[in-house]
């Protein structure tokens, strides 16, 4: 028996941070949902587990909500199988009751709401779900699994949304734990989790399957783009698991210190290199320290900020600890004397002085004011 194991989709995410990017962001969350029922019917695995947090809200617009309902319902082969998370769990009047409400709500999509186990399949297992009615539960969600009735011999499978004890999130914390032997104690065949964003494995039974597009700069390094291709032969056989990448975009950060133009020739090509054939696919988070010249910062400011971060999806850019090196030529360069000049020399104190709360400030200043004194447009 093979399925599909997926979770944490978070339809509506508002991405702030990116911008004009944002938008591109939440479509391609949605054109996930797609190539995860191209890949189920490419590896003839006719069900999909999502294991919560579909919505990234409890109060999604009307299109938000039946937006990844229509991704669904043009895979009619295959069932989809779906239970609240903790961003969306399923309370009076939330997302889980107006799809309930759907008068034309698509026979291939069942909404797990109850923990009662219902037949997969065709009756080839039951899916043993784990609800969350609130979004931090002090209950494990996954402990009705242990007494859930099921046919002698069946194969049981698990579908839970939560933190693993002892993994995850802060060990203090009591919200939405799940028993690390569940597997165990409840019998199942294989336990498909959602809430942590990369795959990852805790033993042969219990899996996370992350999100299928990263969605921060947190998880990239994680795991998470991916689907889990799962074969579970029986009860007792231990489950094959099998990573399937199908997010789109690539979540970088990256580091670089900057003194002189070859530094930024280094940082030019390495952005470059992160994604040659299509550069609008990867978003970055940069942090830049060290110091340049004011001429330098232009270079910076033209070819890293303008030139190669225009190509990227999103460039993310710390800077605060980039110094502006300003020479005598430089202030010279802006002007030699008069107000213009003095304001210059002013400028360039106080930018230097790590201790002064507007050094940062000052030092984008020096900078348009140097750009301004060249002709510069920016």
């Amino acid at each position: 028996m093979r399925f599909i194991h997926t979770s944490d989709w978070q339809i509506g995410k508002s991405f702030g941070f990116a911008d004009d990017a944002a938008q591109a962001l939440r479509d391609e969350r949605l054109e996930a949902i797609t190539r995860l029922g191209q890949i189920a019917r490419e590896r003839d695995a006719r069900c999909v587990l999502v294991a919560g947090d579909v919505y990234d809200v409890q109060t999604p617009s009307e299109k938000t909500l039946r937006q990844p309902i229509e991704r669904m319902r043009a895979f009619p082969d295959v069932e989809w199988h779906l239970i609240p998370g903790n961003h969306d769990p399923h309370t009076p009047r939330g997302p889980w009751e107006r799809l309930r409400g759907l008068q034309d709500a698509p026979a291939n999509i069942q909404l797990h709401l109850t923990p009662d186990p219902a037949p997969i399949l065709g009756g080839a297992a039951f899916l043993l779900p784990g609800v969350l009615t609130r979004q931090h539960a002090m209950s494990d969600p996954t402990e009705p699994m242990d007494h859930a009735a099921t046919p002698d011999g069946a194969t049981r499978i698990g579908l839970a949304h939560g933190s693993l004890i002892g993994f995850g999130s802060d060990p203090a914390s009591t919200h939405n734990r799940i028993a690390y032997d569940r597997p165990a104690r409840a019998g199942l065949a294989y336990l498909a989790m959602g809430d942590f964003h990369g795959a990852q494995s805790h033993g042969e039974r219990a899996w996370y399957s992350g999100t299928p597009e990263t969605d921060d700069f947190g998880t990239g390094g994680a795991g998470g783009g991916d689907v889990l291709v799962v074969d579970a032969d029986g009860p007792r056989a231990v489950p094959r698991v099998a990573r399937e990448r199908i997010g789109r975009f690539a979540w970088h950060r990256l580091d670089a210190t900057l003194y002189n133009t070859s530094d930024l020739d280094v940082l030019e090509t390495r952005l470059r290199e992160l994604a040659p054939q299509a550069p609008g696919t990867a978003l970055v988070w940069l942090t830049v320290s060290g110091a340049l010249s004011l001429p330098e910062l232009d270079v910076f400011e033209d070819r890293i900020v303008h030139g190669v971060g225009s190509a990227l999806r999103v460039l993310r850019l710390d800077r605060a600890e980039l110094r502006p090196r300003v020479s005598e030529s430089d202030l010279n360069a802006i002007d030699h004397a008069g107000f213009v000049r003095t304001a210059a020399d002013r400028l360039a104190a106080v930018a230097a002085d790590d201790a002064d709360p507007a050094h940062e400030i000052a030092a984008a200043a020096m900078q348009r004011l140097y750009v301004m004194s060249r002709g510069g447009r920016r």
